[in-house]
């Protein structure tokens, strides 16, 4: 229910609070007193729109704040929890905050979070519901009906299972459009991947194989120097340098070619005979002293050492020869790799890594087909599900369509509209996808005089009529709708006499199970409230100030009976007030 609203500097008033109590209050006062002007701070509360020019005189803002209790309201409960809004020291407190600055800026506030006008709507027509000829008429709006209707008649576990089906339908279907979304928007990425795989592929190369074809290329680009320190040094370590020609001429010729290495050697052969002749001197020589002894050892290490490295680099020669073929094929490779890495933008050493990258992502788009039929398949399984919710709902619908009719054509015969009948009509939906609230539409149609069909609500001209309309619908809904608070504005226009006195019981009783607030002009109604608040215009040196109080039962007597005639107030009027308030 509606605790409190606090006003500043807001029209007319300059600072104000008002408390609301249970059941029904009624708020009354003087043509031109500011009831309008509470009830529009109250809707700016609601999500109203706003600009600069409600700001009082001289003020640099106007400041507007609601608060609620929502410990009985499940859905708003629910709504601030979704989206962190509650207050967790007070979980059922809600208070809604509007500031408009000068400078027309408006700001939200729900509980003391700022938030979006949109979000302020949403949460307040969960919470509070203003019947008057203003935006807030929520019998205007043709989705107000359908809640209606069903909140009137349709079993709760029926909705449900609609909504459930709906939710788990539109889940799947979700994904499934993404997923054909993204298959359409894949065909050209999916032929994309194939050519460049296709390069790739063709290219086949593997890991490490880029540094091992590098060295290759380097120890072919530098053969023919290779080739011929080899051979010189063969040369000097043997004199055999025609141990390369079995390299199809690309070995030392013989141990006579000249070479930079040869014309080196001392007189008297190369290395392997040198040392031998100087092992075959030391001989007897050793034998005599131990000293030489010692030498002659090294010198045959040294022996050994040379006879294996002439061994090496006899198979060197032989398994190695100068390739230009080789090394022009190593080239166009290298230069196809690099190429490749350039067009991908990455390391030429990461191509192996990129082709497989690229053969998962083309098989994650071919296996989207697969995902896509099963979706498919998913699909069609939950639209029956959803089709056999639906039409439950829609018989409920239709039983309680009838019912909902007559109460309330019912209850217009006691408001002064004995001519007056309700009709709901159902709609089938346009559209063929399933839709949250079932397979129809609902919307209240109205006769008001005899022989004419009926017209939509939202096109009747008397803003009397369609408030008495909405109470008739509201007493006859009061214990099924879900809104906890609803304010009636001037419903009692255009009627008098009993007439009034039936609405104002219709209220009272009302406001016994739901909070009632009601402007009122009529005795007969202020009369039946459990609480009674005043408007008032006061001067303020050059500006006129609006207050409300709440009254007394005395005080309470007083204002019905000015209500009745005015400020010559007599003793008959205030009897008659007296026992207005009693009866009441």
């Amino acid at each position: 229910m509606l605790h409190s609203l606090t006003i500043k500097n807001y029209a007319t008033v300059a600072a104000l609070a008002m408390e609301f109590k249970p059941g029904m209050s009624a708020i009354t006062g003087e043509t031109g007193a500011g009831k309008s002007i509470i009830l529009g701070a109250l809707g700016l509360t609601l999500g109203d729109r706003a600009d600069r020019t409600v700001i009082s005189g001289g003020a640099d803002k106007a400041e507007i704040s609601a608060e609620f209790d929502t410990r009985s309201i499940n859905a708003a409960a629910a709504w601030l929890q979704e989206r962190e809004l509650q207050r967790p020291e007070q979980p059922g407190l809600c208070i809604l905050r509007r500031v408009i600055h000068s400078d027309s800026r408006s700001r939200a506030f729900i509980n003391d979070q700022p938030v979006t006008l949109a979000n302020l709507k949403e949460l307040g027509e969960m919470l509070l519901d203003i019947h008057s000829q203003h935006e807030h008429q929520s019998l205007l709006r043709r989705a107000t009906h359908l809640r209606l209707l069903d909140d009137f008649g349709v079993p709760a576990p029926a909705l449900d299972a609609l909504h459930g089906s709906w939710q788990e339908w539109h889940a799947n279907h979700r994904l499934l459009s993404e997923l054909q979304q993204r298959n359409r928007d894949d065909t050209a990425e999916q032929e994309l991947l194939g050519f460049q795989l296709q390069e790739l592929d063709e290219l086949a190369l593997a890991d490490g194989e880029l540094a091992a074809l590098e060295a290759e290329c380097r120890l072919l680009d530098r053969a023919d120097d290779l080739i011929s320190s080899v051979q010189g040094a063969l040369t000097l370590a043997s004199g055999d340098g025609a141990s390369g020609g079995a390299n199809g001429g690309s070995g030392v010729s013989g141990a006579s070619e000249e070479t930079p290495q040869s014309r080196q050697i001392a007189p008297g052969g190369d290395m392997q005979s040198l040392l031998h002749q100087a092992r075959a001197l030391l001989q007897d020589g050793a034998a005599k002293d131990s000293r030489l002894g010692a030498v002659l050892s090294l010198l045959e290490t040294a022996t050994v050492q040379v006879d294996e490295a002439v061994a090496e680099l006899r198979a060197f020669s032989d398994g190695f020869e100068a390739d230009p073929a080789r090394l022009e094929q190593l080239n166009a490779r290298l230069a196809r790799a690099h190429g490749l890495a350039r067009k991908h933008k990455v390391e030429p050493a990461r191509l192996p890594a990129l082709t497989e990258e690229l053969r998962a992502r083309l098989e994650a788009i071919e296996r989207g087909d697969e995902a896509i039929a099963e979706l498919e398949a998913k699909d069609e399984a939950l639209r029956q599900g959803y089709a056999e919710a639906a039409a439950a709902v829609t018989s409920a619908r239709a039983e309680a369509a009838a019912g909902l009719a007559a109460a309330v054509s019912g209850r217009l015969a006691g408001l002064g509209m004995a001519d007056a009948s309700l009709h709901v009509a159902l709609s089938p939906r346009q559209g063929g996808e399933p839709a949250v609230n079932g397979l129809e539409t609902a919307e209240f149609l109205v006769v008001t005089n005899p022989g004419q069909p009926p017209k939509p609500l939202i096109k009747i001209a008397s803003g009397g009529e369609l408030s008495r309309i909405s109470l008739a619908v509201q007493v006859v809904t009061a214990q099924t709708s879900q809104t906890p608070s609803l304010v009636f504005d001037e419903v009692d226009v255009g009627i008098g006499g009993g007439v009034a006195k039936v609405v104002g019981e219709l209220l009272r009783g009302l406001g016994e199970r739901t909070q009632i607030l009601c402007v009122t002009h009529q005795p007969q109604v202020a009369g039946c409230a459990h609480q009674h608040l005043v408007v008032s215009k006061a001067r303020d040196g050059k500006r006129a100030l609006t207050r409300i109080v709440e009254l007394s039962p005395q005080e309470k007597v007083r204002e019905v009976a000015r209500m009745l005639s005015g400020d010559d107030m007599s003793e008959e009027s205030l009897a008659h007030a007296s026992r207005m308030v009693r009866g009441g």
